[in-house]
């Protein structure tokens, strides 16, 4: 009787409690992501979770906060594969104030089936920059020169690359109803434009001063997408935010081109250094670490092989130079190695921004410094005349253990001795000096009147 009446008493909360779900599954809401920094694969694994996490809540539509200096080729082209597909209105709006939508970030705005912009904010900036820093396209692909087809080839390639990602942009603006004729441009002469020009000339929809007023700006709006009809109901809709996990923000907060340079040398020195002096475990285990750090923010960072070895180099020249004797042409050489590959460590055909060159200069004049310091202290002990055996023992400083009258024994160099007093008998624990060797006998002499000897010279001088 009682399981019946708790039976019941389940079933009526159940049937109370299915309304007001349905009720708040009805409610309209839009689900808010946020893309900052880099374009890269978290940001990519980042984007398609939230675009499945709005489909299966249901949200009324996709809200892609962003701010990006641009990124990854593939991971841009990945995401806007998934902004495309996705069955929702999916919004990319420029924000906060001194925002920008720069290179890739181009791209994904003009993917969007609405583009807004927060004022302070501008677009554009999305030539593929060649690894030089030139201009392909301020140089025709076949230019007269003393190097005749070698200096085509890479002009052609270049020519290449420009076309597709100017063919890339167009046909996502056009899809889009916006100017197509500007966003090429960005792509072929790298220009910008601030929010009130972009929204004039067409490039985004609409401005809005924040969040909220871009929900009210999007109500009503209306969005033909895979052959339906999407109508945006954001006046008074909820919004659900879809943060980064931890584990990714930090991925993310690694994968700076600054901080891949700094761990990728402390992963050289701290392994170097634990391999050439192996009881030392510290410097190891901090390279490890330093080491996985760069290797996983390597992957999510566009690099030139080119760099790596470079810097790596750079690192063997300092070495070798401290064993062999080049007074310092192999650290002048690794010095210059490891600026340039700190240059070219990160691609800057898809990253705009590479290390930073003041950080640069800082840390190669620290290593060589640090490395040309130690040079010199082996050059200085190089110099210095060489002694073993007999020279060696000549100055060492003893104890006697068995009085010397004039014969006995001593301690000195951590071993006994045989040992004749050329300053007459001394008793045992008399400090003696070292002054000559007899084959396998010392001749030494008391320390004490050795010094009296030093304190009366400048006396008998005056």
């Amino acid at each position: 009787m009682k399981r019946a009446i708790r039976l019941f008493l389940a079933a009526i909360t159940m049937a109370a409690l299915v309304p007001a779900v349905q009720a708040r599954a009805a409610e309209p809401h839009v689900l808010v992501a946020t893309l900052n920094g880099v374009i890269n694969p978290i940001t990519d694994s980042y984007i398609s979770k939230a675009v499945d996490r709005a489909v299966s809540s249901r949200a009324n539509a996709l809200i892609i906060q962003m701010d990006t200096p641009g990124g990854l080729d593939t991971s841009m082209r990945d995401i806007i594969k998934k902004v495309l597909g996705a069955p929702l209105p999916v919004v990319v709006f420029v924000s906060p104030s001194g925002a920008r939508a720069a290179s890739a970030g181009l791209y994904i705005t003009e993917a969007a089936d609405i583009a807004a912009m927060a004022p302070g904010t501008n677009i554009g900036s999305a030539h593929p920059v060649s690894l030089g820093g030139s201009n392909p396209a301020a140089s025709p692909a076949a230019s007269p020169s003393a190097s005749g087809a070698t200096s085509a080839a890479p002009d052609i390639e270049s020519q290449k690359i420009e076309n597709d990602a100017a063919a890339y942009v167009r046909a996502l603006a056009t899809l889009h109803h916006r100017n197509a004729d500007w966003a090429e441009k960005a792509v072929r002469q790298s220009i910008n434009a601030p929010v009130d020009d972009a929204v004039k000339l067409g490039v985004v929809d609409l401005e809005s001063r924040d969040l909220d007023t871009l929900l009210q700006d999007l109500d009503g709006r209306a969005v033909a997408k895979g052959g339906h009809t999407y109508t945006l109901q954001t006046a008074r809709a909820g919004i659900e935010r879809y943060d980064m996990s931890g584990f990714d923000q930090f991925l993310q907060a690694v994968a700076d081109p600054n901080l891949v340079y700094l761990l990728f040398l402390l992963a050289i020195i701290g392994i170097g250094f634990w391999v050439t002096h192996p009881g030392l475990f510290l410097p190891g285990v901090i390279g490890v670490i330093a080491g996985i750090l760069a290797a996983l923010s390597l992957f999510d960072l566009p690099i030139n092989i080119a760099g790596v070895l470079l810097i790596l180099i750079a690192v063997v020249l300092f070495v070798i130079d401290l064993k062999a004797v080049t007074h310092g042409v192999l650290t002048t050489g690794g010095i210059v190695a490891m600026t340039l590959g700190g240059l070219l460590l990160i691609n800057t055909s898809f990253l705009a921004e590479g290390v930073n060159i003041p950080l640069l200069i800082i840390t190669v004049l620290v290593i060589a410094g640090i490395f040309l310091f130690i040079l010199r202290k082996l050059i200085e002990a190089r110099r210095r005349p060489y002694e073993a055996g007999e020279e060696s023992m000549i100055g060492s400083v003893g104890t006697v253990r068995e009085p010397l009258n004039p014969s006995g024994m001593v301690f000195t160099n951590g071993a006994l001795w045989q040992a004749t007093s050329t300053s007459g008998p001394l008793a045992a624990g008399a400090p003696v000096r070292v002054v000559g060797v007899d084959g396998l006998r010392l001749r030494v002499e008391a320390l004490h009147q050795q010094q009296s000897q030093r304190a009366e010279g400048p006396q008998a001088a005056s």
